[in-house]
């Protein structure tokens, strides 16, 4: 999500952790604060806004530890504000952390049941109270930190340092990456990515999923989820490739996949009170507050990928806000004069902002008198700067040219906006809305589950790559999945594929299918399974090989007719979609590896299309 950093040295650490948080300046952030273990005891030097207000209130100072942990925060639990920046501490310990703590409400409840006192409105704040309890009861610092890491229910990367420990720290990641970075002498480095570290080594260790450490000046333990001691492979890293780097990952597009936990994770923050359980919809300076009450319908225009989660946006937003919702493909919209009028909200949604079509079709609705809103990723873009209304993803920066983190972080700016909207309406029950959050928090620990899948795509993807044409099937939601699907893999492996709403597979479509031709059916349980799995029979009766991504309970109905499964985790039905097209992602790109092409830069195509 945000920042970190984490250093062990015997010179100054506070300046150096300023300067490594601001080569993460790009990740976006509200406020910065770091931690250390000055004379032995902990001290926090915290500033909300820029990194200048940090640097200035380290300057004022004398400081000479060599050991401490920096953090820049993009709010998301609680106002950006220099209480609610990061490190938090509690007691002896002092955490900085990345992430969602899905069960941080029933923790921090318990131990203020315990008598002990919270002063933010962070998920965080609970990391460092927990530590400590767990100090108090005699357990040593590691024991401490593992001890905490296994109460945790999220997807997080931590770095704590505790009083009295000069010489440790201690580092855990689920979900959200870490990197150790390995320095010469007597230094070591810890940092949410190999850029954080860069200014220091060009040594580091990616921590693998699960895994947690334990640094000392000269040394470094390195422990997986079960805590057994396991080596992880060094990467060299060279000092100028260090803000592209691919880490561990063959291509930037899997490792994009891979970050998809971590940046969903704040893009959902950015739109949710996770104490109460309600969705929020962002505000930004110099631009208008979403009153859903004001508008009758809805027109959401994007294109490609943008364009299917628009899509799945259209069903959100009429199952949960009872508002009409129409979506179209960008280079279309304009030119069939559609009648937009004064209670529709235009809606744009757009990875850079840029996008020559979108934004002449947001000048258009623009023309007509509507309100327009954007869901965008880039905040300085033309789109961003010129919309009336702005509904960021937090994204990250994005180089593989096919979206996937872009993609899921649209999926969820447009859910919790569908849910803000029906509860403005009153559509929505509070319940129902309580419901739909809880179930967003979870979603970076599914998406991490989902992406467990991986080693059983691979096993598929040389059948896949066999074909020359395949189809994607979905319903209701999980319709425009398929259509992303299929896009994905048209655009990187350069076979054809189509996407179809299964229920239109005997309208045409399965005059195509024979042996040679799979299917890849999007088909979590829901209510619509039992039409799905119908329409999986009518393809297997003519021979053709259904490969089903499905949850437990859908793989079970659908018994043995799929000719290969991909199960994905079980998760509230709304959230589905967000969760699906995980693995459709990996397919895709595992397709492409088994074909031999240009992964990153597939051909003819540009990350993004500045003219029409």
């Amino acid at each position: 999500m945000c920042g970190i950093i984490g250093i062990l040295s015997d010179q100054p650490a506070a300046p150096r952790l300023v300067e490594a948080l601001k080569r993460l300046e790009y990740r976006g952030y509200d406020s910065a604060g770091i931690a250390l273990l000055e004379g032995g005891k902990l001290e926090r030097l915290r500033a909300p806004g820029k990194l200048a207000n940090l640097d200035a209130r380290v300057g004022e100072r004398t400081l000479k530890a060599g050991v401490g942990i920096g953090h820049t925060r993009w709010a998301t639990h609680g106002q950006p504000n220099e209480t609610n920046a990061h490190p938090h501490a509690s007691g002896r310990v002092a955490i900085v952390h990345n992430g969602i703590i899905e069960n941080f409400r029933e923790l921090r409840e318990a131990m203020e049941g315990r008598g002990r006192t919270f002063v933010t409105e962070t998920d965080s704040e609970t990391i460092a109270h927990l530590i400590d309890e767990n100090l108090s009861k005699g357990l040593k610092p590691k024991d401490a930190f593992k001890a905490t890491l296994d109460e945790l229910r999220g997807a997080f990367a931590i770095a704590a340092i505790i009083e009295g420990e000069d010489d440790l720290i201690l580092g855990g990641r689920r979900g959200s990456p870490l990197v150790i970075g390995i320095g010469e002498g007597k230094e070591m480095f810890l940092g949410s990515d190999a850029l954080a570290v860069g200014p220091f080594t060009t040594r580091v260790i990616y921590l693998e999923e699960g895994d947690w450490c334990a640094l000392t000046r000269t040394s470094f333990e390195v422990f997986d989820a079960a805590g057994r001691s396991v080596e992880r492979a060094e990467t060299h890293v060279p000092a100028a490739g260090a803000a592209a780097e691919k880490g561990n990952y063959r291509h930037f597009m899997q490792k994009e996949i891979y970050e998809q936990p971590d940046f969903v994770g704040r893009t959902v923050s950015g739109y949710i009170d996770a104490y109460e359980l309600k969705a929020v919809l962002p505000t930004r300076p110099g631009k208008k507050t979403l009153d859903f009450t004001q508008f009758d319908r809805i027109q959401i225009v994007a294109c490609g990928t943008a364009y299917y989660a628009g899509f799945v946006g259209k069903y959100w937003f009429e199952q949960l806000a009872g508002i009409v919702t129409d979506v179209d493909v960008a280079s279309e919209f304009r030119y069939r004069e559609p009648v937009l009028g004064p209670r529709t909200l235009a809606i744009v949604v757009t990875q850079s902002g840029e996008t020559a079509d979108t934004k002449a079709a947001m000048e258009y609705a623009k023309a007509k008198g509507v309100m327009t809103a954007a869901v965008v990723n880039v905040p300085t873009s033309s789109i961003a700067r010129e919309c009336d209304a702005v509904l960021p993803t937090l994204a990250g920066v994005e180089i593989g040219v096919a979206s996937t983190k872009a993609f899921t972080a649209q999926l969820c700016a447009l859910l919790a906006t569908a849910v803000a909207a029906g509860r403005q309406r009153n559509f929505l029950s509070r319940e129902r809305e309580k419901e739909i959050v809880g179930s967003m928090i979870e979603l970076p620990r599914l998406i991490a589950e989902a992406l467990k899948t991986e080693p059983q795509i691979m096993k598929l993807a040389p059948e896949i790559a066999k074909a020359r044409d395949i189809l994607y099937l979905g319903r209701g939601q999980h319709y425009p999945i398929a259509l992303e699907g299929a896009l994905k893999l048209k655009e990187i492996s350069y076979i054809h594929a189509e996407g179809y709403a299964s229920g239109e597979l005997k309208h045409g479509p399965i005059a195509l299918i024979d042996e040679r031709t799979p299917v890849i059916m999007a088909a979590p349980h829901d209510h619509l399974l039992e039409k799905s799995l119908s329409n999986l029979q009518e393809v297997a009766a003519r021979r053709g090989k259904v490969f089903l991504v499905s949850d437990k309970a859908g793989i079970k109905q659908a018994g043995n007719a799929p000719f290969g499964t991909i199960e994905i985790p079980t998760c509230e039905r709304v959230i589905q979609p967000i969760v699906t097209v995980v693995p459709l992602q990996l397919l895709a790109y595992h397709v492409a590896v088994e074909k031999g092409t240009d992964v990153d830069q597939p051909r003819n195509l540009a990350k993004s299309v500045t003219v029409e």
